[in-house]
């Protein structure tokens, strides 16, 4: 009988332990939702007498369902008022929703014009996602000089994908003439702000022995870095999937 006390007691504590960590984590979560619900009452105050940064903010909110139901109808609606009134984060958003048809019709057209709008104001966001449409030809006619123009763009304020973007147009010579020296050095700098697709690029320059001596050690480390933040080709290289 004392043996299953001596057992019985430390299984009790340790129940007891987790219960208490459950009911904790739920106590916080909760504590988190009414937060959010708070700042989302809060910020709408100020979002109804026309405060564009307000705007921009509940637009966010109901984008992601923080505070909010999530509900890309009002996201956009938030967002427009936002745009309209020059917030650069808001025509940025409402170019993005236009560009993937959420809350509005799809329109690359539209998409263009709001991401032009953000690009002008030296929104890093918007200026890499012109270099993308410019070079897929996805709104307005395939470019790659204009591409080059606004992932560079991008890239100098240090936004990965932008960073990302340049070295591709370097890796293939699109737009500029091919180096890919240059290639290396610009996904090196994306890849070191830990943007996957750009680490996947990297290892694939020391794979193959482009712009970088060739090093398969190296290059293993850096498809390893992308597949675990998901990326998919890195992890079909490595037989992940």
């Amino acid at each position: 009988m004392r043996s299953f006390w001596k057992i019985a007691g430390p299984i009790t504590c340790v129940a007891v332990i987790l219960a208490a960590g459950i009911l904790w984590h739920g106590y916080k979560q909760k504590a988190i939702e009414r937060k959010l619900a708070d700042d989302a009452r809060v910020c709408r105050l100020s979002a109804e007498q026309g405060d564009a940064k307000a705007q921009y903010d509940l637009g966010h909110m109901y984008y992601h369902g923080q505070g909010v139901p999530q509900d890309y109808a009002e996201a956009a609606r938030w967002y427009r008022k936002a745009a309209d009134q020059a917030n650069a984060k808001a025509q940025y958003g409402l170019g993005y929703m236009y560009h993937h048809g959420q809350g509005v019709p799809q329109d690359y057209a539209e998409a263009f014009g709001w991401y032009s709008k953000a690009a002008d104001q030296g929104y890093a966001k918007a200026q890499n996602n012109l270099g993308f449409m410019y070079y897929d030809g996805i709104g307005v006619h395939q470019d790659y000089s204009e591409a080059m123009r606004w992932y560079s763009r991008a890239a100098d304020q240090g936004d990965a994908m932008g960073q990302d973007g340049l070295g591709l147009m370097f890796y293939h010579g699109l737009g500029v003439p091919q180096d890919y020296a240059e290639a290396a050095r610009w996904y090196r700098k994306a890849a070191d702000q830990d943007y996957a697709k750009a680490q996947y690029d990297l290892g694939t320059m020391y794979y193959d022995g482009h712009g970088l001596p060739q090093d398969r050690a190296e290059a293993d480390r850096w498809f390893h870095k992308a597949a675990d933040r998901g990326d998919e080709y890195a992890q079909r290289f490595l037989g992940l999937k």
